[in-house]
C-alpha cells in the first residue's frame, strides 16, 4: 500500500498506485471526486525558452517527507476532504516524464479543486526538493540548479 506522502525514487511509484491506494481506503465510500495533478518535465525553460534536455531532482528526503506529510495532514482537515496525497519523484528525468503526483479525494468537486491547488502551491514553496536543468542553447549544453521560488 502507498503511503500518503513522500519522496520516491523514479520508477518506484506511478499514478495508478496512488489512485488504487485512495480507492482502498476504509472510508472511500465518502468520496465522490478524485482530483489529480501530474507534474511532468517541460521541454523548455520558463525563462528564455531554452531547450531542456533532461532534469535531475534531488531532495533532503527526511525533511521533504516531513513537510509533505504535514501539508497532507493539514489539508485533509478541510471540510469534505477524505484524502490528500503528494508523491514527488527524484532521479533523472527526460522531457515528458512524470515528476510529481498530487491527489485529493473528497465528497464534491467544489471542495476538491481548491484543495488540489493549495496542495500544489504548498509543495512547490515548502518542500526541500532541488532541480537541476540540463539545457541546450546556441552556446551548447549547460546545466544549473534552479530555484522554484525564482520562477514563481
Amino acid at each position: 500500500m502507498v503511503n500518503y506522502a513522500g519522496v520516491h525514487e523514479k520508477g518506484s511509484i506511478n499514478v495508478n498506485d496512488v489512485i488504487e491506494s485512495i480507492k482502498h481506503r476504509e472510508d472511500f465510500s465518502r468520496t465522490g471526486v478524485i482530483g489529480l495533478f501530474i507534474g511532468v518535465v517541460r521541454g523548455e525553460t520558463l525563462e528564455g525558452g531554452e531547450k531542456v534536455e533532461k532534469l535531475t531532482l534531488e531532495a533532503y528526503e527526511e525533511k521533504a517527507d516531513e513537510v509533505l506529510g504535514k501539508i497532507c495532514d493539514d489539508l485533509t482537515l478541510k471540510p469534505g476532504i477524505v484524502d490528500v496525497q503528494i508523491h514527488h519523484l527524484t532521479g533523472e528525468f527526460k522531457v515528458g516524464d512524470d515528476l510529481v503526483y498530487v491527489a485529493v479525494a473528497g465528497s464534491h468537486r467544489e471542495q476538491v479543486f481548491p484543495v488540489l491547488r493549495e496542495a500544489v502551491e504548498r509543495y512547490k514553496s515548502e518542500t526541500p526538493i532541488f532541480k537541476k536543468e540540463h539545457i541546450i542553447n546556441e552556446k551548447g549544453k549547460s546545466e544549473y540548479w534552479v530555484s522554484e521560488k525564482h520562477h514563481r
